[in-house]
């Protein structure tokens, strides 16, 4: 069944969205703001509340010779890693494994080297005043996220809503940082298994662009938790994700692009001011046979067919 592109800007309005129309400007005009805007975002962009770095550029590299020794190595055992799995499979299993795979594990808890995998922002980064943290759980065996949440901007002049959290996986790369992607192209549906505390939450995956201007483009649903001590089973299928870029609803939608995944993460911002928890056992995915929508929101022709 189609969901209209209003009822999901109604709902994602609980994050703040605001969806702002176009200026009718002049064609001298217009062309003025472009190229003020455009200079604007080729200086390097600085947030609000924190002063400007004065520094030459030599003086923010940090030389370490020991350390570049480390590296070497380090790159180079995984060079060497990358070509022995090339001869086993795709991704170092062998290659009918990897085609009649059904359900995988991507991420889990199971000790404290797992943590190094995550980053945990707030709106710290901008003069806020919610805060986070990660921890493992009980017996080592989850991730606990947990904080205070705050709403309150801070008193810089510039910055007019705050009040956001975030937990999101590192971006994984290969020998001599190279990006390295996931294909999830196999799957259809996300399986999570979590324990929060009623609070809504947004699930972010981000995916390799074409273009710079798509950098900031992000996939998300929601994810209600229920609550309690109980875990909750979740599987949200990649179909019901909807595009995104900077906090706004997208007019043109299509579906995740799963064969090249960045990182996935978990944001909150209901603003409802307290502390918060959720808790994550394991992120996997699975191929459910019974799913067979391709997507869940109405597309747009530009150019309809007669």
């Amino acid at each position: 069944m189609a969901v209209s592109k209003t009822t999901l800007k109604s709902l994602f309005g609980v994050y703040g969205v605001i969806h702002r129309q176009p200026l009718l400007l002049p064609s001298t005009l217009r062309y003025s703001v472009i190229l003020s805007t455009r200079s604007i975002h080729e200086r390097d962009y600085r947030r609000p509340g924190q002063p400007p770095d004065t520094r030459w550029p030599w003086q923010k590299i940090q030389f370490d010779f020991s350390k570049g020794v480390e590296g070497v190595k380090k790159h180079i055992g995984l060079l060497k890693d990358e070509f022995v799995q090339r001869w086993t499979g795709p991704e170092g299993r062998p290659l009918i494994v990897h085609m009649l795979e059904q359900t995988r594990v991507q991420w889990e808890f199971r000790g404290p080297e797992s943590l190094n995998q995550w980053v945990v922002s707030s709106d710290q980064e901008i003069g806020g005043r919610s805060e986070a943290y990660i921890k493992l759980g009980k017996n080592n065996t989850s991730c606990l996220l947990y904080g205070t949440l705050c709403s309150t901007p801070p008193r810089d002049g510039e910055t007019r809503y705050s009040g956001y959290c975030t937990l999101r996986s590192k971006q994984s790369l290969a020998s001599f940082d190279r990006k390295k992607h996931f294909d999830w192209s196999s799957f259809n549906t996300l399986h999570m298994r979590i324990r929060g505390d009623g609070r809504p939450w947004m699930v972010n995956v981000s995916t390799e662009t074409f273009f710079s201007h798509q950098k900031d483009d992000i996939y998300s649903y929601f994810l209600y938790t229920r609550g309690g001590p109980y875990w909750q089973d979740v599987k949200i299928p990649f179909s019901k994700f909807f595009l995104s870029s900077r906090g706004r609803i997208q007019d043109s939608q299509h579906v995740v692009w799963l064969d090249k995944v960045k990182s996935i993460g978990f944001t909150l911002g209901d603003k409802a001011d307290g502390p918060f928890q959720l808790e994550i056992d394991f992120i996997g995915l699975c191929n459910d046979l019974a799913h067979s929508e391709e997507f869940a929101y109405e597309l747009y022709k530009r150019n309809p067919e007669i």
